[in-house]
């Protein structure tokens, strides 16, 4: 009796000791297969020089404009162009006739309608030959290239010596008006170079600062800035509007990171950015940045040396996850 006791409780122990599981160690991460990870892409800190910018919406505008104006009284016969239309330098633009010669050929017209006989007839076709071979007529010219902006008379009107009859910008003339923040103004200066993004145009247009046009504007407290375009492109129009980019300074040789790389906290304005260290780990860093230019963000601080940033894959990362660097 007793041997069989001490034989069920042996067969007991063991059977506990077979079924019971054993505890297994945590894998490291840093052990973990290849592949594991949050997949990211990354680029390394460079350096690079950026351009500091003032930025000033303006429109393109014509410092001289053109009166085209009538040789004598008489009638406008006919007016080839309209307004906004571009016109080179000499061009033909309509065509006047004397007042003298107007009323030959009015009174000719009205002996055409009343002629009743064939003798009535011949007279009125030789009167009307007569009033058209020695009109009067001069030509209307267009006294610079440029941008029809107005007119003040139509085919058909009767018009008086020196009457106007088109108002022309001429293209010569044409620049780029700047309307630069007065906070700003103090870093303008003559001779700056300056790009221009004009709406509807793919290209921006090249130019420099020359200086102030007048007084400033104190309900939006700027002031206007003339930019000279150069070169002058053809057939620019006036009364474009776009934003001018004046180049006022440089930072030079300073670590620069595309702006994918940086991610901004609207509320509190603080920067930051995930580092992948050489474990392959992910590792956010509160930066400072200073300039903007294009795509390029400057950092100030701290110093990242060259150290690999993730451009893609970094919204969500949690600090410390794993991460796998994509091609």
């Amino acid at each position: 009796m007793k041997k069989t006791a001490l034989g069920g409780l042996i067969a007991i122990l063991a059977y506990g000791c077979h079924s019971a599981p054993q505890p297994v160690p945590a894998k490291p991460e840093s052990e973990a297969g290849p592949g594991t990870g949050t997949p990211v892409r990354v680029v390394s800190v460079a350096r690079a020089t950026l351009a500091e910018t003032v930025n000033a919406p303006g429109h393109t505008l014509a410092l001289v404009q053109q009166k085209v104006r009538a040789p004598f009284g008489g009638t406008l016969m006919e007016l080839l162009v309209t307004d906004g239309d571009q016109v080179r330098a000499g061009q033909k633009l309509g065509t006047s006739i004397s007042r003298d010669s107007a009323a030959a050929l009015a009174g000719a017209k009205e002996m055409l309608r009343d002629a009743h006989t064939p003798s009535e007839q011949r007279d009125a076709e030789r009167a009307a030959a007569l009033a058209k071979a020695s009109a009067v007529r001069a030509p209307i010219s267009a006294p610079a290239a440029g941008m029809v902006l107005s007119h003040a008379a139509s085919a058909g009107d009767r018009i008086s010596e020196e009457q106007e009859i088109l108002t022309i910008a001429a293209a010569e003339s044409l620049v780029f008006q700047a309307d630069v923040a007065q906070s700003d103004f103090a870093l303008i200066r003559p001779g700056q170079k300056v790009l221009i993004e004009v709406v509807g145009r793919s290209s921006p247009l090249a130019g420099q600062v020359h200086g102030v046009l007048g007084a400033a504007n104190a309900s939006d407290q700027t002031a206007p800035v003339r930019v000279d375009l150069t070169p002058r492109p053809a057939g620019l129009g006036v009364g474009l509007f776009g934003t001018a980019h004046v180049r006022v300074g440089e930072h030079r040789d300073v670590a620069v990171l595309p702006r994918a790389a940086l991610q901004r906290d609207d509320i509190t304005g603080i920067s930051r950015v995930v580092s992948v260290a050489a474990d392959g780990h992910a590792h956010w860093v509160e930066v400072k940045t200073g300039l903007v230019d294009g795509d390029k963000v400057e950092i100030l601080s701290p110093d990242l040396g060259a150290a690999r940033v993730v451009v893609s894959g970094l919204v969500g990362l949690p600090e410390g996850a794993p991460v796998v660097v994509q091609p």
